[in-house]
């Protein structure tokens, strides 16, 4: 569930970010029936955790982003004669088409071993985020429920799952102000060695799988011989 939940919370974010659907979003009026919707995406986006860390990410990561940044001019640099040229021997009367898919090639080459580079060295912002998503995530469930204790909600539904409903059914302003209650901040850089919960439940997996083989794989013990 925890799992589902933060990727879904990652791959909605960057949407959620603009999304006005907290601001706009009415706390008051009865909900009818018992049923409300969310946007946990958005409402994450919106939380106060979520957006300190945000502010505080580019002060504390300077230097990655200040490496990230040179070499990606340096990249740039490198890239830029070989694209002129490639452009150049285009518009040859007669290109050598050959010699022009090899150019070609080696910008490919570069551009993605460069942006291979440039994610390694942003590597641990990545992480970052990905660990503030975690704790919110974390907290994201009780706050709900806080939510729909305190409306009488018996039931929330995905509000990007829903064609049409009124504000008076929208219970982002409500989670979000749980939310905020139960995690005013989250920590920014995570523990060394630390990984999403997604690869630590994988690994865990793969160790529980090459433990069950190996049990599998050991001779059963040859039981003594009555005499």
């Amino acid at each position: 569930m925890k799992t589902r939940f933060v990727t879904a919370l990652l791959a909605g974010i960057a949407l959620a970010a603009v999304s006005p659907t907290v601001a706009s979003a009415q706390s008051t009026g009865t909900v009818v029936g018992g049923i409300a919707i969310a946007n946990p995406p958005a409402v994450v986006a919106a939380s106060e955790a979520y957006k300190i860390s945000q502010q505080q990410r580019p002060t504390t990561y300077k230097p990655q982003i200040d490496q990230a940044n040179v070499r990606k001019g340096q990249i740039e640099a490198q890239l830029r004669p070989l694209i002129t040229k490639l452009e150049a021997d285009s518009k040859a009367a007669a290109p050598n088409r050959a010699a022009l898919q090899q150019q070609y090639e080696q910008i490919q080459q570069i551009q993605q071993a460069g942006e291979a580079e440039i994610q390694k060295i942003l590597e641990p912002l990545n992480l970052s985020q990905q660990y503030v998503l975690e704790q919110i995530g974390d907290k994201l469930d009780a706050a709900t429920q806080a939510a729909m204790d305190k409306k009488k909600i018996s039931l929330v539904l995905d509000s990007q799952a829903v064609i049409k409903a009124g504000q008076t059914y929208n219970l982002n302003q409500d989670i979000l102000t749980e939310l905020n209650k139960v995690m005013p901040s989250a920590q920014l850089v995570p523990p060394a060695g630390w990984l999403p919960r997604a690869q630590r439940e994988q690994q865990a997996q793969a160790a529980a799988q090459q433990a069950g083989a190996a049990g599998a794989a050991q001779p059963a013990k040859k039981a003594p011989e009555g005499r």
